[in-house]
């Protein structure tokens, strides 16, 4: 089973924002950058969205943990877009914010084999933290394939 952590960053928020997804090898004690990306304007919530939407295209279908500190898109994907769906993607008081990426993601969680796991952000989880870092240097042009 596939293990990955995700993590975006923009700064100022909004403002430039880059996303990264790492693949976890627990029997290795080790991780690789396996997706990033960056956009000129953008926000936090937007590029946590990327990076799980980038993490779920690379699982393909193959059992997958994506570990995210982002509360919001676990509780868009797990709880509100069923909703919103059935609604014809409408929710009360108003818009559905990024809902370009909330329909992408709803489609590819449902379609995948993907358990969501949150973890808290900003408090020595090394793989959390590895995960932030790769995000601001995509953010900053950084990475390069």
């Amino acid at each position: 089973m596939k293990v990955l952590w995700t993590d975006g960053s923009a700064h100022p928020n909004p403002g430039p924002g880059g996303f990264a997804v790492l693949e976890e090898y627990a029997e290795r004690r080790t991780y690789k950058p396996v997706a990033w990306g960056q956009e000129e304007q953008s926000s936090n919530i937007r590029m946590e969205g990327k990076a799980l939407i980038a993490a779920m295209k690379y699982a393909d279908g193959e059992e997958c943990v994506i570990n995210t500190d982002s509360e919001f898109w676990i509780n868009v994907l797990t709880k509100w877009a069923p909703a919103w769906q059935q609604s014809g993607w409408k929710k009360k008081g108003g818009e559905i914010k990024n809902l370009d990426l909330v329909k992408e993601a709803y489609k590819l969680y449902m379609h995948g084999n993907v358990r969501l796991e949150w973890t808290r952000g900003h408090v020595g989880t090394a793989l959390n933290e590895a995960a932030d870092e790769w995000a601001k240097r995509a953010r900053r042009g950084q990475i390069h394939a």
